[in-house]
């Protein structure tokens, strides 16, 4: 049923009380450390009890206008499954000339003690570790001294940044409750934003305008286009007019993890700010708000981006030695890969822009994610092929829903066949042509040509991960059921069980596969092609099982599936507001033969199914029959998309329900 406008705009003033609590740095109350579970939503592992972001802009002589933003946090950890929370990290940009600067941390942990007395732990400036995590991001990190059960953790700090045009986006929503959120955004009025909302939960932005004035030692009355003052006054303050914006929300609900949901934060209720354009009196406008084709230019015309496509010298005599008498684009494509993936080790930096730069990553046989992509795209454009990098935005890192630079976090190959483009990523060791890792495959890719014009392309990919099954099962007289499978994976498939199985032993390897089995015993396991690239993994095993068949009255009942059934719907809530990422297409096919006991016959199968999900999103396909005293049983499960709307929720869970019910469904054999 649709919310009718009423519903929606009771909900709308539910979430957007004013808060009545007056919530300062380190005035924590006794009701607050006594409460146990949240009071909305019990089975919470935390809750934020009050989130507060306000940025706004100063200026110096020296720097222009900076942004300045103050966060303060407070947050209730109820239980240890909480205690991650405990442990914050802040993201600093890097320019060549100017950063990120954060200042003033302070942050303490709140417990009650003897007498119910409120005790406090500070965080010690030990606490506080700075990594470099790209060239041009660091990351602040810090974890909260004592966390205990029922605690309170208190922190607050600001970030002073130039970085006008890439402002971080505000969240409201987390996977834990939000109880109380305020953020403020104070602009002048010379810089002139967009805002972009995102989530389920409705919300308001409050907008006014005020004056402000800011004292000036050497005050000046024109600016340049950077923001900075530059025909000489007097000795005056500067006066302008600010935009202010102000969000306030109150019992923001907690995302809740579901199955195949990708990255739940892609879907949080927040606000992103786009700098629109510069409007300074005595200075031209400049424009800010860009298309993605401005973004890909804009990349492409970095040094350490488009530069690094045109070096090749310091591979050239290699790659003459690799490809020589080789004609084939394919077979060179091949080559070029393996030699890459092989030679070079990502250091698990990402990126776009290179690090070491191409020529001395070659050098060393190691750098970051651009640094090795790059470096491939170089050389199979060196080979005559058509190559070209391909921006990426990892599941981690979010979906590039409109265009800014820092949309983007990752660099991939493209190269362009007759079969279509093939995308290509050489920092994986256990990668294959044309194989991703989920984490990259995140919606559609940027990829740009040579002189920076661009065009989405899609990183799902073609073909979808295929695997199949042969069992032979044979029902012993004691009603065991025994049987070896042979089972053969491609494409994701393949390149899962590589990054799974490959470093672990025999017996490793057993354990792992049984515990998703049900209880069967599996015995002479034995993987083939995890060390080789390109063809695909093959698994075979002995299995027992003691309790597959069950007598009740002289009459066996059993699933032929046995261990192999879908037990458990993976879509159990009613509605769904998320869309569903299976991450890659795929392909399910199982024969499965079984010897049935002597002395017995059948008296009943399962009819055979096939039902559909859509046109062409996914498909199930049961096909049993008896040969003599064997049955024979086909399966197949597609699903030929790999991300679906949450529209089509109701349908694939009914999917599902329909897929679990036929797997179920038992053969009775009674005595012959």
């Amino acid at each position: 049923m649709k919310p009718t406008l009423l519903t929606i705009i009771s909900v709308f003033c539910f979430l957007n009380v004013s808060m009545a609590q007056n919530y300062k740095f380190g005035k924590i109350s006794k009701e607050e450390l006594l409460q146990k579970e949240h009071p909305k939503e019990p089975t919470a592992e935390a809750a934020v009890l009050y989130r507060e972001t306000h940025t706004n802009f100063d200026y110096t002589d020296d720097s222009g206008f900076y942004m300045v933003t103050d966060v303060l946090e407070r947050i209730k950890i109820y239980n240890k499954e909480g205690f991650d929370w405990a442990t914050k990290e802040i993201e600093l940009y890097q320019g060549s000339s100017k950063n990120d600067e954060i200042i003033g941390i302070k942050a303490y942990t709140y417990y009650l003690g003897a007498n119910d007395k409120i005790e406090e732990i500070k965080l010690k400036s030990e606490g506080i570790f700075e990594e470099k995590t790209t060239k041009y991001i660091h990351k602040v990190k810090f974890t909260m001294p004592d966390v205990r059960e029922g605690c309170i953790i208190e922190y607050k700090y600001t970030i002073k940044s130039p970085f006008i045009s890439n402002i971080d986006e505000f969240r409201f929503q987390e996977t834990i409750p939000v109880d109380n959120v305020e953020v403020r955004f104070a602009s002048p009025e010379y810089f002139v934003f967009k805002t972009h909302q995102k989530g389920w939960v409705p919300y308001k932005v409050d907008k006014e305008a005020r004056d402000r004035t800011i004292p000036m030692s050497n005050a000046r009355s024109e600016f340049d286009i950077y923001g900075n003052m530059v025909s000489k006054g007097g000795a005056r303050d500067l006066k302008l007019k600010e935009d202010i914006y102000t969000m306030k929300l109150s019992n923001v609900p907690a995302m809740k993890e579901e199955a195949f949901v990708g990255n739940i934060d892609n879907y949080a209720t927040s606000l992103k700010f786009e700098l629109s354009y510069v409007d300074f009196p005595g200075a031209p406008m400049q424009t800010y708000a860009t298309t993605w084709e401005d973004v890909s230019k804009g990349i492409y015309e970095v040094d350490s981006f488009g530069s690094e496509l045109t070096r090749n010298n310091y591979f050239e005599d290699d790659l003459n030695s690799l490809i020589s008498g080789i004609s084939n684009p394919e077979e060179k494509v091949s080559r070029i890969f393996s030699y890459v993936v092989n030679k070079m080790t990502w250091n698990n930096y990402t990126g776009y822009y290179t690090n070491e730069g191409v020529k001395e990553a070659y050098k060393k046989g190691s750098g970051n994610v651009a640094d090795i992509n790059l470096m491939l795209v170089a050389m199979l454009r060196k080979a005559n092929l058509n190559a070209d990098p391909v921006l990426v935005s990892t599941k981690d890192h979010g979906m590039p829903l409109f265009p800014t630079r820092n949309g983007f976090n990752y660099v991939i190959a493209g190269v362009e066949l007759p079969q279509g483009i093939l995308l290509l990523d050489a920092t994986n060791k256990d990668a294959e042509i044309g194989v991703l890792r989920t984490s990259i495959m995140n919606w559609q890719g940027r990829i740009i040509k040579k002189g920076g014009s661009s065009d989405w392309v899609s990183l799902s990919p073609k073909t979808p991960a295929v695997k199949s099954a042969m069992v032979n099962i044979e029902i012993k007289q004691d009603l065991s059921v025994v049987g070896k499978a042979q089972n053969r994976f491609t494409g994701n498939y393949a390149f899962k069980y590589r990054t799974e199985f490959k470093s672990l032993n025999e017996d490793a390897q057993r354990k792992a596969i049984e515990k998703n089995s049900g209880q069967v015993e599996l015995s002479a396991l034995h993987f083939e092609n995890l060390e080789t690239l390109g063809k695909p993994v093959s698994l075979d095993y002995d299995f027992e099982s003691i309790d597959a068949v069950e007598d009740v009255a002289g009459k066996l009942y059993f699933s032929p599936m046995v261990f192999m059934a879908t037990q458990e719907n993976p879509f159990k809530p009613e509605t769904r507001d998320y869309p569903i990422d299976f991450g890659y297409p795929m392909k399910d096919r199982y024969i499965i033969n079984i010897a049935l006991p002597e002395g017995y016959k059948v008296e009943s199968i399962p009819e055979n199914a096939a039902f559909n999900l859509g046109e062409n999103t996914g498909s199930y396909r049961y096909l049993i029959t008896q040969v003599g005293n064997k049955l024979q049983l086909s399966v197949e499960f597609s699903m030929n998309k790999s991300f679906i709307a949450a529209e089509e929720y109701a349908n694939l869970k009914k999917f599902y329900e329909l897929l679990i019910a036929k797997e179920n469904e038992k053969v009775v054999l009674s005595k012959a």
